[in-house]
């Protein structure tokens, strides 16, 4: 299909309907001046994997992105007086506390992926989504940009924005491999054994071993060599989703062995193995996982660009990282409030539309690539192979205090701004966040 709509004064495909993807197109729809259509592979809209959190510069771009109310109504937090708690911090061995993490007035606020997926595609107007689209290819001209999906069907717009994830097939578009080699995923030496445990099963096991059941509803963070275990509530703390890492750090390019899947389910026995040893709310978590499935966690490598001419990839297609600071999701959510508030501007529209891309790469390169080297090096902090800081619970302790806050305190909206300034754009009030 051609998007002929010319009455608009810009088309837009979006490839790539996970949260990212669906949130942007949301805010899009509400400009009438926009032509958005959303593509996603699969038969309908899903999500994989189970909570996942936001830090307070998220929150502030899920408000901007007018999905305050619909995240609210699902998100998690902690109980009183625990609330502002991010994660509190723990040696593996034996459970004592070593420091708390506060994030004021967000603390660890948690979602189920698929809960928080549904609540916004209640968002989305009718005839934006179609699915069964797989995107195999991009290409585009001086005037327009085309998908072409494997079901034989096109789409040409005025742009394509490539929220189509880790694997992403317009990412291969932006930077061709033939120009700039491998540019793809690759393994981040870690995997992560993930579970879902009820809450009061799991305090009942707490208790019996002698451990505190608060730790239960309270987000915690084991720490040992080379491992981690992490819990949160989700689901209206129905349910505590657990994450456990082991990584390995035996060379530096460590290798998945091949033809292994990504996902894999595994025993009780693999993952009890793993942290022998560890202390009694460690042993009472993992024994509540009677089938956990390992996941080796991938990453991108930075990018040297996400933009090219009529075609712009963001989200995980970008930046793909690592879960350690509970980012990624974070940062397509301000991928999505930037790129939305820029384009459902009326001074955006397909003549300029290749400048606005490029001012929207030139304002979020730099942090996007920041937050994926860092999210990677808080995991080696987090088991004793911070550099610096090791196995010193000292500095430990003084840089997971502290570690967030540039992440945390940014203002999407910034942002905004300066891209507007790039554009030589006026600023005004009407300009911040996406048009109502």
């Amino acid at each position: 299909m051609v998007s002929d709509n010319h009455d608009k004064r810009l088309s837009i495909g979006i490839i790539g309907g996970g949260i990212g993807g669906v949130a942007f197109a949301v805010a899009l729809s509400r400009d009438s001046g926009l032509d958005v259509h959303l593509f996603e592979a699969a038969t309908q809209f899903s999500e994989i994997g189970a909570g996942v959190s936001f830090g307070p510069n998220a929150v502030r771009a899920i408000r901007r992105l007018g999905l305050e109310a619909p995240y609210r109504r699902i998100a998690d937090s902690s109980p009183p007086p625990f609330e502002d708690v991010w994660f509190e911090w723990r040696r593996g061995r034996d459970d004592a506390y070593l420091t708390a993490t506060l994030a004021p007035g967000c603390g660890q606020s948690s979602v189920h992926r698929a809960d928080f997926l549904e609540a916004i595609v209640e968002n989305l107007p009718e005839g934006i989504a179609q699915f069964g689209k797989r995107c195999i290819e991009v290409q585009q001209d001086s005037e327009s940009a085309t998908a072409r999906f494997a079901d034989g069907t096109t789409f040409t717009g005025d742009i394509l924005i490539g929220f189509d994830g880790i694997k992403s097939t317009v990412r291969d578009h932006v930077l061709p491999p033939e120009q700039y080699a491998d540019l793809g995923p690759f393994w981040s030496g870690t995997y992560a054994y993930r579970g879902m445990i009820p809450t009061q099963q799991l305090e009942a096991t707490l208790a019996a071993k002698g451990a505190d059941k608060r730790l239960a509803r309270v987000p915690q963070m084991y720490l040992g060599p080379d491992r981690h275990i992490l819990t949160f509530p989700v689901k209206q703390s129905q349910l505590i989703n657990v994450v456990a890492f082991i990584t390995d750090r035996s060379t530096p390019s460590p290798q998945l062995p091949e033809g292994e899947e990504w996902v894999n389910a595994v025993t009780q026995e693999e993952l009890l193995e793993v942290f022998e040893g560890w202390g009694a709310a460690s042993q009472a978590i993992l024994e509540c996982i009677p089938e956990p499935t390992r996941w080796a966690l991938h990453e991108l490598p930075e990018l040297p660009h996400y933009h090219r001419d009529r075609v712009l990839i963001v989200g995980d297609a970008a930046h793909a990282m690592v879960p350690h600071q509970g980012a990624g999701a974070g940062q397509a959510l301000e991928d999505a409030d930037v790129l939305a508030s820029l384009l459902t501007e009326e001074a955006c529209d397909r003549h300029n539309a290749e400048a606005v891309l490029a001012a929207f790469e030139a304002v979020r390169h730099a942090r996007t690539c920041k937050v994926q080297r860092t999210s990677h090096e808080a995991g080696d902090v987090y088991e004793y192979a911070g550099a610096g800081i090791g196995d010193d619970e000292a500095r430990l302790i003084e840089n997971l205090e502290t570690r967030y806050d540039w992440l945390w305190h940014h203002d999407p909206q910034d942002d905004v701004v300066e891209a507007r300034r790039r554009l030589g754009w006026k600023q005004d009030a009407d300009s911040r966040g996406p048009k109502a």
